[in-house]
């Protein structure tokens, strides 16, 4: 059995998109896997054309995330329409367009990516692959460095080990071989005491009055749970109490949100058995912005001009209300016609035991 999936022929086709006299842009949302596999693509391609750069749509102050652009010396721009106009193609690891309005606006050459790929939103691109059995993009990008005989430098390797480490959870979370073979693979490369400094880079001091806000405000909703914080400096904030608060014994779901710029940001986190968080962001938020995610972390980011920002908790609750009623109602008409009145899983197994 071969280590990875033979894919001399698809990368052919990839590469050959790429012509010498073109200008690249990889774009990202940036977090620890997309920043991981924009550094493998680039290495990838950075021969096949005249020159490729790294942009990111979103602001970075999370100190893993710095740490790791700092200590892994990753390029970076924050993707303005100036810097798009000096590019001719697109590239997009990590994310689907739909993820971000910024996204929407360009046509992509490649597209690598893990996350779910819903129907009524298909991504398109020359060269497509997304694969929502991966843990990690990272994993896919180390499997197209193997493919090409590139073995990956000291600070790739540690960046793709972060990569898989974070969007897995140390193999908390979803994932399948191809994760723990890519995993396996890398650490014969990696500095790992780079990796451990990255990894002790979770906090800012001035972060701490933020988990004292958090605490006073939690509503709890059965094994679920709801903070609403308000304006914050950064959605960083949102997503380390997002982390923080799924690891409470009995809760299995909860919602971290917060106002940042010109719109209210809500981070899901679940423990994937009661609830799909990507479905409940999009079915919640879906029709207002981009809203979906994984099983068990999930994201949505709605402008404040659809909503009355002065009342943005009560707009949250009563979206979870209004999906709440629409899964009993459905529920009901199930019923009705002979099948389990819930569509969770679980409580259909449980009605069929003996």
């Amino acid at each position: 059995m071969a280590y990875f999936r033979n894919l001399g022929s698809r990368l052919k086709e990839m590469l050959e998109l790429f012509k010498k006299d073109q200008r690249l842009l990889i774009l990202i949302n940036a977090d620890p896997d997309a920043l991981a596999s924009a550094m493998a693509l680039k290495r990838i391609l950075y021969r096949k054309v005249q020159t490729v750069a790294i942009a990111h749509v979103n602001d970075i102050s999370r100190p893993d995330n710095l740490a790791m652009i700092k200590l892994l010396r990753i390029p970076l721009f924050k993707l303005t329409p100036p810097l798009a106009a000096q590019y001719d193609r697109f590239a997009l690891v990590d994310s689907q367009p739909h993820h971000h309005p910024d996204f929407e606006k360009h046509q992509f050459s490649v597209i690598l990516d893990h996350h779910p790929l819903p129907k009524d939103k298909p991504a398109q691109a020359d060269y497509l692959e997304i694969n929502p059995d991966y843990g990690a993009t990272s994993s896919l990008l180390t499997e197209y460095l193997y493919n090409l005989n590139i073995r990956p430098g000291k600070l790739l390797a540690t960046a793709l080990v972060y990569g898989i480490k974070t969007d897995t959870q140390s193999f908390e979370r979803k994932f399948n071989d191809v994760d723990v073979r890519a995993f396996r693979y890398l650490t014969k490369f990696y500095n790992p005491l780079l990796l451990q400094k990255i990894v002790r880079s979770e906090f800012r001091k001035e972060w701490i009055k933020y988990f004292s806000l958090a605490f006073r405000k939690i509503k709890l909703l059965g094994h679920g749970s709801s903070i609403f914080m308000g304006k914050v400096e950064s959605p960083d904030i949102l997503v380390i109490l997002a982390d923080f608060f799924s690891r409470v014994h009995n809760i299995s779901w909860g919602m971290v949100s917060g106002i940042h710029e010109d719109s209210l940001v809500v981070i899901f986190r679940g423990d994937g058995l009661r609830k799909d968080m990507g479905k409940m962001a999009s079915q919640m938020f879906g029709d207002l912005g981009p809203a979906g995610g994984h099983k068990q972390m999930a994201r949505a980011e709605i402008p404040l001009d659809k909503i009355d920002r002065q009342h943005a908790q009560q707009f949250i609750l009563q979206r979870l209300a209004e999906l709440n009623a629409r899964k009993r109602t459905r529920g009901k008409q199930s019923a009705g016609n002979g099948f389990p009145i819930s569509g969770d899983k679980e409580s259909a197994e449980r009605k069929t035991l003996p």
